[in-house]
């Protein structure tokens, strides 16, 4: 494919964005990986054929082979953490990750203050707690819009007298403890002078010349808007902010899914199933999401992302090497209604109806791309029986997708 592509997850996320992305860069050459929302929070695991993994956060998913990442503006960047998935890189054999990153200064900056308040914040919920993971991400949101001009942001990283007067108001606003402030600007005035900081026309630029890949975080079903609130994540999770970086350019939008439905943490899965015990490498119950829950492929809840992203051109489906057979055709409740971005109460009613939503299924799949296809109205463009590359299979077939 010569097309920029646009890679979501429509469902709660780990579908495997990070293995898709890495054997699309084995394609041909790659101009970046562009990440467009979330921040430190993201998990997209990556294993060569040679077995070396690494758990991609912040860097994208391409960097194992060479392909820079650009950080848009839409990303909450953490240099700390950055520079602890930097170092990983570079035990794994990239020579100086940093060489390949460039960050939008318009991107908000986490901070140790971040993540102390969000987990606060996160504890204080008790037994309701939503499943944060941890990382401040929305903390950091929650600040920028709360305060807009004082949130911190990567730029600031460049003027160590305005970052330090931000950082000592967002610790007292936050009322939070933490390292000092002297010591995180010394930290982020290093990361400013390690990568390379750009401004809003950078993305332009990038377009011009080779095919850009687009990686989204998590999925669809925890959009910041459209998801089943509170249950969800401060971002925009579609593939809104990729077209709008993209204004107005033709990209592919490749949505990705499981041949089963999983979610990490607390919150609506109508298919849950207890009994459905598949192995999981790279997920397990973590100290801030909680639990990782399985169950069966769930078409109802994908229809649903797939009307609340506007539509895919193509699916990629993963784990078709899944000893699974069941999909949800039906809820009860029927169809479930695509409500007004920042009705948050009439999301927050959708996701008490889900609570008793029962599911009808249909047995003995066996076909899986034929009968995802089916069930959403997409064709399965790509499917995936492995971590690796070479697990990666062009179904016969089915056309390559066409930009929109």
């Amino acid at each position: 494919m010569r097309e920029h592509l646009i890679v979501t997850d429509l469902g709660y996320g780990d579908a495997g964005k990070g293995t898709i992305i890495d054997w699309l860069c084995t394609r041909e050459p790659i101009g970046a990986v562009v990440r467009f929302n979330g921040g430190g929070q993201a998990a997209h695991n990556v294993v060569l054929p040679d077995g070396r993994h690494h758990t991609f956060a912040q860097f994208g998913s391409g960097t194992l082979r060479g392909v820079p990442t650009h950080l848009s503006r839409f990303m909450v960047t953490d240099p700390l953490s950055l520079t602890r998935e930097a170092a990983h890189l570079s035990e794994l054999g990239v020579d100086d990750p940093f060489r390949l990153l460039t960050v939008d200064r318009d991107a908000l900056l986490a901070t140790p203050y971040h993540v102390a308040a969000g987990r606060a914040r996160e504890l204080a919920r008790g037994e309701d707690r939503h499943g944060s993971c941890g990382m401040g991400v929305g903390e950091t949101m929650a600040y920028a819009l709360e305060h807009p001009e004082l949130a911190p942001t990567v730029g600031d990283c460049e003027n160590p007298a305005r970052l330090t007067r931000r950082l000592y108001a967002l610790r007292e606003a936050l009322g939070v403890t933490g390292p000092p402030v002297e010591d995180c600007v010394a930290a982020y005035r290093a990361f400013a002078e390690r990568v390379i900081l750009v401004g809003s026309s950078f993305t332009t630029a990038l377009l011009r010349r080779r095919p850009v890949i687009f990686e989204g975080a998590q999925g669809v079903l925890l959009d910041e808007w459209h998801g089943f609130h509170p249950y969800t994540t401060w971002s925009t999770t579609t593939f809104a902010n990729a077209l709008e970086l993209l204004d107005g350019v033709p990209a592919v939008r490749l949505g990705v899914l499981r041949t089963y439905t999983p979610r990490h943490g607390p919150g609506p899965l109508v298919t849950e199933d207890p009994a459905l015990t598949l192995p999981e490498t790279h997920n397990g119950t973590g100290p801030w999401q909680g639990p990782f829950r399985t169950g069966h492929f769930d078409a109802v809840a994908h229809r649903y992302a797939l009307a609340v992203a506007g539509g895919a051109d193509a699916l990629a489906l993963t784990h078709l090497d899944a000893p699974v057979s069941r999909m949800c055709v039906s809820y009860d409740i029927g169809e479930l209604p695509v409500g007004t971005a920042g009705d948050l109460e009439g999301q927050a009613r959708l996701t008490g109806r889900l609570s008793a939503a029962r599911p009808h299924y249909a047995d003995g799949v066996d076909d899986w791309p034929a009968a995802v296809a089916g069930a959403l109205g997409v064709p399965v463009w790509l499917g995936s029986r492995g971590p690796t590359a070479a697990d990666k299979v062009l179904l016969s077939g089915v056309t390559a997708p066409e930009r929109v």
